[in-house]
C-alpha cells in the first residue's frame, strides 16, 4: 500500500520567498490559501511533511533558532486552521557543503519516510517550486508537483520541458489540494 503522504517545499510554496532569503519570522509571510490548503489535506487523512532547504544559516544571515521560531509559528497557523504537519526537516548546508540532504538530493525525504516509519515513499507527492524540488521528489521515489508560486513561474520558464514529463503543473498549493481531493485513488 502507498503511503498517502505529501512532502513540501517551504518557501514558495507555504510561504513567499524572496531572493534576499526570509531571514526572520518578520520576513515569513505565509500564503493563506496555503494553510487553508494544508488543513484540508490533514481533514482528508493525508499526512504533511516540510522539506527545505535552508542554505541561510551556512550563510550567516540567520540561525536556527530564528529557523525553529517562523516553524513555530508555521504550525500554529496551520493548526489554528484545523491542519498538521507531521514533521519538518530542514537543510542548513550551504550549495558546496557536500551533504546528503540539500535537495536536489533526496536526503531529507528519506528522513521523512524513516521519521514517518514508512517502507518507501512510493504514492508520496513531493511539492515544490524549483526544479531542485522535483529532482529530489524522483531520486526519492515520490510523485512530484511543481508550483507556480515562488520561483516557479520562473523554473517553468526555464525548464519547458517540465510541462512534457509526468510532473503535474499547478496555479498554487491549493489548486494541487484542490485536485488531489478530487481524484480517486488509484488501485493496485
Amino acid at each position: 500500500m502507498s503511503a498517502k503522504l505529501v512532502i513540501l517545499d517551504r518557501d514558495g510554496v507555504i510561504n513567499q520567498d524572496s531572493d534576499n532569503y526570509v531571514k526572520s519570522l518578520d520576513e515569513w509571510i505565509p500564503y493563506p490559501s496555503s494553510i487553508k490548503a494544508i488543513a484540508r489535506l490533514s481533514q482528508a487523512g493525508w499526512t504533511v511533511a516540510v522539506a527545505t532547504n535552508q542554505s541561510g544559516i551556512a550563510r550567516g544571515y540567520y540561525d536556527e533558532g530564528e529557523l525553529a521560531r517562523m516553524h513555530e509559528a508555521m504550525v500554529a497557523m496551520i493548526e489554528e486552521a484545523g491542519g498538521k504537519i507531521a514533521c519538518i526537516t530542514y537543510c542548513p548546508h550551504g550549495p558546496k557543503d557536500g551533504c546528503h540532504c540539500r535537495k536536489p538530493l533526496p536526503g531529507m525525504l528519506h528522513e521523512i519516510r524513516q521519521m514517518l516509519d514508512l517502507a518507501s515513499l512510493e504514492g508520496s507527492w513531493m511539492v515544490g517550486d524549483s526544479l531542485r524540488d522535483i529532482q529530489a521528489g524522483d531520486a526519492a521515489g515520490c510523485q512530484s508537483a511543481l508550483v507556480l508560486t515562488g520561483k516557479g513561474k520562473r523554473t517553468l520558464d526555464k525548464h519547458p520541458e517540465i510541462s512534457a514529463s509526468n510532473v503535474k503543473v499547478f496555479e498554487n498549493l491549493a489548486t494541487f489540494a484542490d485536485w488531489l481531493l478530487d481524484t480517486p485513488p488509484a488501485t493496485s
